[in-house]
């Protein structure tokens, strides 16, 4: 009896050990996988440090869909045959390890998406806010402003990344879907960032501008440059602005994936699709690629605006290349604006519009327009815990009678289960 009372009680000891460990699950300079982390760009800057020994966060998200849409064009090219269902449940798993005092790490594995059957890596990095590893308050003053990110990472390029879905990882996003011409990318490099007590912030970054590592084929590499700089500040406890400009630009690169490097997909499955189409192999459906995969130099702006539960966030985008068939550049131009209010005790409800719009010269030659309107509403059952429902409409315009995006158009109703821990 002494025995099992004894077990019995180390073993009570030991489970409130980790659920003291469990409850305290912070990490400094770390932006919340939750509600909490709504709103927030870069990751936070703080000076306190709250680091005792390795600490390890495990987290993750999971999110479903249930589609609601039609599609039609002008016949030219038959449509794939599509109704009411789910989509296949995506999943992520997040680690996130403080390793010194201001050092972390992050790594993101996708254990599903619509892309690939299988886990895959999406990337990871160092991110480093402390150089005390090295010795002491090194460039004390400097670090005191000054993050260094190191990885093969999500790059920082324009801000709109910031609220995009990141396959299962949806609880940032007020909307099911993403921007029209997604921009989003993960290639190997560093990114210095400097912010200031005054609200101006800029970020330089280089790349090696491959999406898919590997030696061989050495002429397809090249540095890439990247760049952002602006200002934010919450200016009175109502107030907040932010205003930023992004420049990314490809160098000698053959290859860039700037525009088509999400290998989790898009959420609105087979939409404009052709009757051999598959959900996992045609993964991009409702957005565009422009087909600029050499010598890119892409620019967006994003002013970020909040006044109390108002908030308003806005993409200028331009971008300029060339296909390596080409030997003339193109111009693809997106423009989007947000528009949400968020109300309730905890801001825990929220309804909001989007107008998207591409213009562009098409890799066919035709001058094609896409725009696409959404209506969207969304309650935070908990700060974990995320419903979403949203109406959408999208047009396409310019295109070739023989194209299957002639007249072609898709809208209805998307409802989103997200959570995020």
């Amino acid at each position: 009896m002494k025995t099992i009372f004894k077990c019995t009680l180390a073993s009570l000891v030991m489970l409130s050990s980790l659920s003291i460990i469990a409850q305290n699950r912070n990490l400094d300079n770390f932006r919340q996988p939750n509600k909490n982390g709504i709103n927030v760009f870069e990751a936070p800057k703080d000076t306190i440090s709250t680091f005792d020994e390795v600490k390890v966060r495990i987290g993750g998200s999971s999110t479903l869909q249930l589609q609601a849409l039609s599609h039609e064009n002008s016949g030219a090219v038959p449509l794939k045959e599509i109704s009411t269902n789910f989509n296949l449940a995506t999943a992520n798993l997040d680690l996130d390890v403080a390793l010194a005092d201001g050092v972390r790490m992050h790594l993101r594995t996708y254990l599903s998406s619509r892309h690939h059957p299988e886990p895959y890596v999406k990337g990871g990095y160092f991110q480093i806010d402390k150089l005390d590893f090295i010795s002491e308050g090194f460039l004390e003053n400097f670090m005191k402003h000054a993050t260094l990110k190191i990885g093969h990472m999500e790059n920082n390029y324009g801000d709109a990344h910031f609220r995009r879905s990141d396959n299962s990882q949806t609880i940032y996003n007020p909307f099911v879907g993403n921007l029209i011409m997604d921009s989003f990318t993960t290639e190997v490099g560093a990114e210095l960032y400097y912010r200031c007590d005054n609200g101006f912030l800029g970020m330089v970054g280089f790349t090696n501008g491959k999406l898919n590592q590997a030696v061989d084929n050495p002429d397809t590499g090249g540095a890439s440059f990247l760049a952002k700089l602006g200002y934010d500040k919450q200016l009175n406890d109502d107030f907040r602005f932010r205003l930023t400009g992004s420049i990314y630009n490809t160098g000698a690169v053959r290859r860039s994936y700037l525009y088509n490097a999400d290998r989790a997909g898009s959420r609105y499955y087979l939409v404009l699709e052709d009757e051999d189409a598959s959900a996992s192999d045609n993964f991009r459906s409702g957005r565009y690629n422009p087909n600029l995969t050499n010598e890119i130099t892409a620019i967006m702006f994003n002013p970020f605006i909040k006044y109390k539960g108002l908030e308003f966030f806005g993409t200028i985008e331009s971008a300029t290349g060339k296909a390596n068939t080409e030997t003339e550049d193109r111009t693809a131009n997106q423009f989007a604006g947000e528009l949400i209010y968020r109300f309730g005790q905890t801001e825990n409800f929220y309804l909001g519009t989007r107008y998207n719009k591409v213009d562009t010269e098409d890799i066919s030659g035709d001058d094609i327009e896409i725009s696409r309107f959404q209506l969207g509403a969304g309650w935070f059952m908990t700060k974990n815990i995320l419903l979403k429902l949203e109406y959408v409409s999208q047009k396409h315009d310019g295109y070739s009678n023989t194209s299957i995006f002639d007249d072609g158009k898709f809208d209805g109703l998307m409802a989103e289960a997200v959570i995020s821990f």
